[in-house]
């Protein structure tokens, strides 16, 4: 069992979670943007306002992207399990 080997899925398990967390941080981050400008406009002090938006946002972004995020998650996982027995040897 190689460290370098399992360095290596670690790395890229921690980039395909990345890769697939980051449309949906990025889009509640830029929709909250924009309702916290429009807060600051419009002088509109409500807390929960920006809570549906982000929902919103985030619920398009899966409808969206969620297919090609499951495929990458799946190609990842059967890549992991298949390479099992060469980092256990």
């Amino acid at each position: 069992m190689s460290t370098e080997s399992i360095s290596a899925l670690a790395i890229q398990a921690i980039k395909v979670a990345a890769s697939l967390a980051s449309p949906i941080l990025l889009a509640a981050l830029v929709t909250g943007l924009i309702i916290s400008l429009l807060q600051a406009a419009t002088q509109i002090n409500e807390m929960t306002l920006s809570f549906i938006p982000k929902i919103l946002a985030v619920i398009i972004v899966l409808i969206v992207l969620g297919p090609t995020m499951l495929s990458t998650m799946t190609d990842f996982i059967k890549m992991a399990l298949t390479n099992i027995p060469n980092l256990t040897s």
